[in-house]
């Protein structure tokens, strides 16, 4: 017998070689009907996988995200097989299950793939997870697995010659077999409804050096009405898209001639993010940070110093040559080493700590042109900066003021859905990461104990730290469902070693600061990219370009139309005024779609009693009302979104 623990603490005990699928049958049968997929000590396992040792176990049903990403597994095996019966010299690489659904790289050969050969792709997945064929993993050799593959796929072959012999399987369904590490559903039958999402190219390795592959999206689901209400949501997604939008209300483009992954901020875009950064400079200044500005560039050597260059150098631009013999600089990929370089400016005590110093500072990394996507992807991005320099004994309370600082941020901008995320080192993985192993406990625990004191839904996420640091990410839920991480916080004991910050204790001798690095939006590209999507481009009303637009009824109105304009700016309300030679009703129509929240309307009435008559965006009627009136309605409205830090 072997004893089996359950999430829940209890133990029972099963006979030596009972599998994931007996354990939950033991349970219950309806949950031995729902479970797709388990783990048993830390190890992802089928539900058919024999068990000969004791162990914890956990069951998973598709309302996991375990689950989802075993049953998305399984789908793209079945979507690999259903493209070899319908491309016979299709040659398969990789197929992840991804957040949102799976995909498969594969080479086409001469042959492509576009959206009028789908749905032929989803009646034959249909058919083959008709069948009902159970998922059965197998241990091969690499020898093998060589044979199995030589002369037939080199992708495949490449995989298999960097595994080491006694690690390596195979997962059979039907006449199909595919090289795999394991994590399936039962059987393929689970699967109810299919649909490809797109195709794209994909360079082999992710190297653009490399030959382009094809890369087939698509997702599963165990009921065609998820999926029905799935591509409901994708349509909502597409008129939300923000690159959509940002072109429709005129705040950002790109150009081909200025670059790939470099947006350029028109009027309109450039005012919205100027009013963020005073939003948050205003609250930063309360909390003590003072403002600094850096460079675009530095010296190589500074990042060098720092570690980045080691770790990104070679995804970074490339550096800049001087007429100077042996000397480059960098475009900036980060801002942290510069500050490093203002706190050495001068020499500290720790009555004068913590010295917290923010910016917005622009940097710049080489994305994969097949990567970059509107502004959630760019080479070019301002972050909203700061580096806290502290004493050990200061770090727990000022983490926790970030934490405040960052609180503040996601409530004034409608986020109330999100979890904290503790992103600490994958130990099994220790090279990726610099800095002593003490100093990294030291920094992972301040985090965890000051999530748990701010009373914080946290998750701890193994490999997701920073190679210098772990860090609390802020893991949003849009008005989508969707996640995103946004504002993030990091503990680092390891920057102030390189670059050899010090201040003088109260024992007269040199100590080593503490370095918190945080930025509450990330970057201002990606928060205002997901803002867009979440507001559906219906910012807060502090926030919003336009908050008014006045509509006069006719050219005879025009003096009045500008004496409220006149009064509006004096109130420091922004406001337009539509004096063209068109219908009251198509000048609604255009503000309805550039979504500017109150349209003011005026005619003979309105001018006669010095009022204007009110129309929310969406349609809502308040009727007229005087402009004493309308500035109270806006300064309500704005500071019951927008409270002070």
């Amino acid at each position: 017998m072997i004893n089996i623990t359950l999430p829940d603490g209890s133990v029972k005990a099963h006979e030596n070689g009972s599998t994931p699928m007996d354990v939950a049958k033991d349970i219950s049968e309806g949950l031995a009907r729902n479970v797709i997929s388990a783990k048993f000590n830390d190890t992802i396992v089928e539900t058919s996988t024999p068990l000969h040792e004791d162990g914890a176990i956990t069951l998973y049903t598709w309302n996991s995200p375990e689950g989802k990403m075993a049953f998305w597994h399984s789908s793209a095996h079945i979507l690999a097989q259903a493209l070899e019966a319908l491309y016979p010299n299709i040659k398969l690489w990789v197929g992840p299950a991804i957040e949102n659904g799976f995909y498969y790289d594969v080479d086409l050969g001469d042959e492509s793939i576009s959206d009028k050969d789908f749905k032929a792709i989803e009646d034959k997945m249909l058919e083959i997870a008709r069948g009902k064929y159970d998922f059965k993993m197998r241990e091969v050799s690499k020898a093998e697995a060589l044979n199995y593959y030589k002369g037939k796929n080199e992708y495949k072959v490449d995989l298999i010659e960097k595994l080491e012999d006694g690690t390596i399987t195979f997962c059979d369904h039907d006449s199909f077999t595919d090289l795999c590490r394991g994590g399936h559903i039962p059987n393929t039958g689970i699967v109810k409804a299919f649909k490809i999402l797109s195709v794209a190219g994909a360079y082999y390795k992710g190297d653009e050096n490399n030959k382009m592959l094809t890369r087939v999206y698509g997702i599963s689901f165990p009921k065609q009405k998820e999926l029905t209400e799935y591509l409901a949501l994708l349509e909502e997604a597409k008129k939300r898209d923000h690159r959509k939008l940002g072109r429709e209300l005129e705040l950002f483009t790109f150009s081909t001639k200025v670059g790939q992954g470099l947006p350029l901020w028109l009027p309109k875009g450039a005012a919205l993010r100027e009013r963020l950064e005073q939003f948050l400079k205003k609250a930063q200044k309360k909390a003590g940070y003072e403002m600094v500005m850096t460079p675009h560039i530095g010296q190589k050597e500074l990042y060098v110093t720092s570690g980045h260059y080691e770790k990104y150098g070679a995804d970074s631009f490339q550096p800049i040559k001087t007429p100077k013999e042996d000397e480059e600089f960098l475009l900036k990929p980060m801002n942290c080493p510069h500050h490093c370089e203002i706190y050495n400016a001068r020499p500290f005590s720790y009555k004068e700590l913590p010295k917290r110093y923010a910016e917005f500072g622009t940097v710049y990394r080489y994305e994969q042109s097949g990567e970059l996507h509107g502004l959630t992807r760019v080479r070019g991005f301002t972050q909203d900066d700061a580096h806290i320099f502290c004493t050990p004994d200061q770090v727990d309370q000022e983490f926790k003021n970030v934490i405040d600082l960052s609180l503040y941020v996601l409530e004034s901008l409608g986020f109330d859905n999100f979890t904290a995320q503790v992103s600490v080192r994958d130990l099994d993985t220790p090279e990726k990461y610099i800095g002593t192993v003490e100093n990294w406990e030291k920094a992972e625990n301040a985090i965890i104990n000051a999530a748990k004191e701010k009373g914080l839904d946290y998750i701890i996420e193994s490999g997701e730290a920073a190679f210098y640091g772990p860090k609390l990410d802020f893991m949003i839920k849009d008005a989508l469902g969707r996640n995103w991480q946004l504002g993030t916080i990091q503990v680092d004991y390891t920057l102030p070693e390189r670059f050899d910050l010090t201040y003088k204790g109260s024992d007269n001798e040199l100590h080593r600061p503490i370095m918190i690095h945080r930025a509450p939006f990330g970057s201002m590209e990606r928060f205002i990219a997901l803002l867009l999507e979440h507001t559906g481009g219906n910012f807060p009303l502090w926030l919003t370009p336009e908050q008014a637009i006045i509509l006069s009824v006719s050219e005879k109105h025009e003096k009045y139309a500008q004496k409220v304009s006149d009064y509006l700016e004096n109130n420091e309300i922004r406001a337009l005024v539509d004096n063209r030679n068109e219908t009251v009703g198509k000048k609604i129509r255009e503000a309805e779609m550039n979504k500017i929240p109150f349209m003011l309307i005026m005619g003979e009435n309105e001018e006669a009693n010095e009022t204007v008559s009110v129309r929310k965006h969406g349609g809502e009627d308040l009727g007229s009302i005087s402009l004493k009136e309308f500035r109270d309605l806006v300064n309500t409205e704005i500071n019951s979104t927008l409270k002070s830090f």
